[in-house]
C-alpha cells in the first residue's frame, strides 16, 4: 500500500521539499546548467538557503534575510527558464505533497517567478 499524501507541516518537510526539487533543476537540460554555473560546487550552502527560504514564507518564521533577487542579476534566463523552473517546482510539489501549504508554495513561487521576469525585463530596458 502507498503512502497517502500529507501537506508541508514541517522543517524537515521543506528540506525535503527543496532537495527534490533541486535534484531536478541539476538533471534539467535548460535550467540545470544555469544553476551550475553559477552555485558550481557549492550546493550545500545553497540548499540551506533555500531551505530557509521556503521555512520562512511558509510558516513566517525569519530563518532567512537576504536579497534573493540580487543573486539572479546578470543569469541568461529568459521566459522559458522561469517556465521550466515553474513546471519542476510545481510537479516536485504535486508528486509529494497534497494541502493549502502545499496550494501556498505554488503560489509564492508564481509570484516569484513573475516579479523576477518584472524585474529583470526593466533593469534591461531601463538600464541600457
Amino acid at each position: 500500500m502507498t503512502e497517502s499524501k500529507h501537506d508541508i507541516e514541517s522543517r524537515e518537510d521543506i528540506v525535503i521539499m527543496v532537495n527534490t526539487f533541486y535534484e531536478r533543476v541539476r538533471q534539467d537540460e535548460l535550467i540545470g546548467p544555469v544553476f551550475e554555473s553559477r552555485i558550481n560546487d557549492n550546493w550545500a550552502p545553497h540548499l540551506a538557503t533555500m531551505h530557509d527560504f521556503w521555512y520562512t514564507l511558509l510558516f513566517g518564521k525569519e530563518a532567512y534575510r537576504g536579497n534573493p533577487f540580487a543573486k539572479h542579476i546578470g543569469l541568461p534566463i529568459q521566459g522559458e527558464h522561469f517556465q521550466q523552473w515553474l513546471r519542476l517546482f510545481n510537479t516536485t510539489l504535486d508528486e509529494l505533497f497534497e494541502g493549502s501549504r502545499k496550494e501556498l508554495a505554488k503560489k509564492k513561487a508564481a509570484s516569484i517567478a513573475e516579479v523576477f521576469q518584472a524585474k529583470l525585463n526593466g533593469r534591461l530596458i531601463g538600464g541600457k
